[in-house]
């Protein structure tokens, strides 16, 4: 018997505003960008402050998640997530080798959290992706003043 277990924790600002494409099998895909940042100070003499951003896919396939993130998942909003890691492997025409992408898949039991307040009306909304046909009416959550610089 093995175990495992594969979860994967976000806090950071969208890159841009939420993709949503419909499939050939009539469902929908949503597609996030999420921005982490990370600084430290440089130890090979400068000693200077480095600052470095990480860029993350974030996908779900969930019509009620969706439809949440096409209200409230705008540029620069600061956003929680909570899902698994996932790696797809495919062919693009005309080229031998395989292309990668390794994104946070949103599933049911995963989690959507906004920690700013959007458009400065005072209510951060939430959603769990395990409820996400609750998602579109998400509950207000505490959120705090940001004076975090936006790398984009």
């Amino acid at each position: 018997m093995s175990f495992g277990l594969n979860r994967a924790e976000l806090i950071g600002r969208l890159g841009a505003d939420v993709t949503v494409n419909q499939l050939a099998s009539g469902g929908r895909v949503a597609n996030l960008s999420i921005a982490t940042d990370e600084s430290y100070i440089d130890r090979n003499g400068s000693g200077e402050r480095v600052d470095r951003t990480e860029w993350h896919r974030i996908v779900t396939f969930q019509d009620g998640l969706i439809d949440m993130l096409q209200k409230h998942a705008t540029k620069g909003r600061l956003v929680y997530v909570a899902g698994k890691l996932q790696t797809r492997r495919w062919k693009k025409d005309g080229e031998d080798s395989d292309r990668f992408s390794t994104e946070i898949l949103l599933v049911p039991g995963g989690r959507v959290q906004f920690l700013d307040k959007p458009n400065g009306n005072g209510a951060a909304a939430q959603a769990d992706a395990g409820m996400a046909d609750q998602a579109g009416a998400a509950s207000a959550s505490a959120s705090a003043d940001l004076d975090d610089e936006i790398p984009f």
